[in-house]
């Protein structure tokens, strides 16, 4: 059991509360056993576990199928040390940021395209909701939020690897190449005069999000095939981000539902 904050193996696992850090090792920061029994379910190695004596007497079940590197005990002490949390459930991993990666899909049914996004919390909401209504296509700038800041992979409670952010260089060549493909691109603007609910949601969609104060860029917005606004009462002057691209995404689930069971 490592129970000094001095190991070199605790000091090098706190460095990776920094960004640049994860990536001089290559690697992301799971924290939780959510996370942890999700990456374990899609059968990913670790590169190191840390993890308590009451945690792995919580969960022997996922103490048995890990596979990594490293396992080791540590006391509570050096739990709270590592983590992030204020309050850790007793277990913090490192894995490999290569078995994070994955090729844009060749064609989209249900995408969102994101500008400059930059609460983490905001972000794992958006990927809990694009795993939840299906979305296959979901792309970051690279001036956003950092897609594997442990705050976002814990906010989306697991549905990160089911749904991880493809985080680009230039998102409109990104859209303008689904674009190109028939799909409809979508912009929210407020003075827009169709709501979200005129859209025909069953045809191959990107929704466009921006920054949660200045919305979308005007180059971006000015790709949009339509532009829709979400209703609202009066003296409120916009939604959370992640609020409105879950109210579009479930009324392109519930339009696309509604059509398979009428078939």
């Amino acid at each position: 059991m490592l129970t000094s904050l001095q190991n070199p193996l605790i000091k090098d696992f706190c460095r990776l509360r920094l960004g640049k850090e994860r990536r001089r090792q290559n690697v992301c920061l799971l924290e939780g056993t959510n996370l942890i029994a999700t990456a374990i379910a899609r059968n990913f190695s670790f590169v190191t576990v840390l993890y308590t004596a009451a945690w792995a007497d919580r969960h022997p079940d996922l103490v048995a199928q890990m596979r990594g590197d490293r396992r080791e005990f540590v006391t509570v002490e050096v739990m709270q040390k590592v983590a992030t949390t204020v309050n850790p459930d007793g277990v913090v991993a490192s894995i490999s940021r290569d078995l994070m990666q994955s090729p844009p899909p060749a064609t989209i049914q249900l995408g969102v395209a994101i500008e400059r996004l930059q609460d983490p919390g905001n972000l794992g909401t958006i990927i809990r909701t694009a795993t939840a209504t299906g979305v296959d296509g979901l792309f970051l700038s690279e001036d956003s939020v950092n897609p594997e800041n442990p705050k976002v992979l814990r906010a989306s409670v697991g549905a990160w690897f089911q749904t991880p952010p493809r985080v680009t260089s230039d998102l409109e060549e990104i859209v303008q190449t689904y674009q190109a493909q028939g799909t409809q691109v979508i912009a929210t603007l407020p003075e827009a005069k169709k709501t979200y609910w005129d859209l025909d949601w069953r045809r191959s969609s990107l929704i466009l999000l921006g920054n949660e104060g200045a919305g979308l860029s005007a180059e971006l917005a000015a790709l949009a095939d339509e532009a829709v606004s979400i209703p609202m009462a009066q003296g409120i002057e916009s939604l959370n981000a992640a609020i409105a691209c879950s109210l579009m995404l479930y009324e392109a689930q519930r339009q696309r539902f509604k059509t398979s069971t009428n078939n």
